[in-house]
């Protein structure tokens, strides 16, 4: 406790007052949290907890209370499900929040980035996608649709769409397995000039729940992006629909002039 009678946080990169509430009243399962969460420390990566009941036992809680902590450490990526058993996940990935690829992003952390071909479709831009990549209503644009993995684990759900007209043998001369900025660099002389991106939080829909390999209630993390190439023009459009658990992006922060 500190002089003005506060309690102070148990780290400066935790929750406030170690998320103890102004009166003081702890939720059991919160404690409980709070010593699973020492115990994954303990663990380690790929630590397989003991079972439900062991660990009720343990910590002298109803098997309910436990669970209430567990899906809570499961939902922030701290815990993964293997089989029937319960592990300690990995670090979540660092996304940056640029325009670099999610390949070469992956990459920098030693992981392996790859991609599953969903579809390569060619369709009339309708009024609202033909605004934003600045081309006739009707005009005809490409759909690329992939899921994101990073060794070989479903993390993400990619959907690009570009007018045929910006790379026209998208469907002849592009691996779907490799990066689209890269592509887009190399075959076609493209380069990123900016992009306006909105991030958002949402739920799957059971489609995209399927896709990725997760439950339809685990939170994910939206990005809407619209590129522009380097002259300023319009380029693409790209959803991007990441595992809330298995991510977190960064950025640098300066001050305006």
């Amino acid at each position: 406790m500190n002089n003005n009678g506060s309690h102070p946080a148990a780290s400066l990169n935790g929750p406030v007052r170690s998320g103890i509430p102004e009166h003081g009243r702890l939720p059991k399962y919160y404690a409980v949290k709070g010593q699973l969460t020492e115990l994954i420390g303990e663990l380690g990566h790929g630590g397989m907890l003991p079972t439900e009941r062991e660990l009720a036992v343990r910590y002298g809680v109803a098997r309910e209370t436990l669970r209430q902590a567990l899906r809570e450490l499961l939902l922030e990526g701290r815990l993964r499900r293997r089989g029937r058993n319960t592990v300690v996940a990995g670090p979540k990935l660092e996304q940056p929040l640029s325009l670099a690829s999610y390949t070469e992003g992956v990459r920098r952390q030693g992981r392996r980035p790859g991609r599953l071909l969903i579809g390569l479709e060619r369709f009339s831009a309708q009024p609202d996608l033909a605004a934003l990549l600045g081309i006739a209503v009707g005009d005809p644009v490409w759909h690329l649709e992939r899921v994101l993995t990073a060794d070989d684990e479903r993390v993400g759900l990619e959907s690009t769409c570009i007018a045929v007209a910006r790379v026209p043998e998208l469907d002849r001369d592009f691996d779907p397995d490799s990066s689209f900025y890269a592509y887009l660099r190399e075959h076609m002389g493209i380069t990123f000039g900016g992009a306006t991106e909105r991030i958002e939080t949402v739920s799957a829909t059971p489609r995209e729940a399927l896709l990725i390999g997760t439950p339809p209630a685990l939170p994910m993390l939206l990005l809407n992006r619209v590129s522009r190439d380097q002259h300023g023009e319009p380029l693409e459009r790209v959803r991007l629909l990441y595992r809330g658990d298995r991510f977190s992006f960064t950025t640098e922060l300066r001050p305006e002039d």
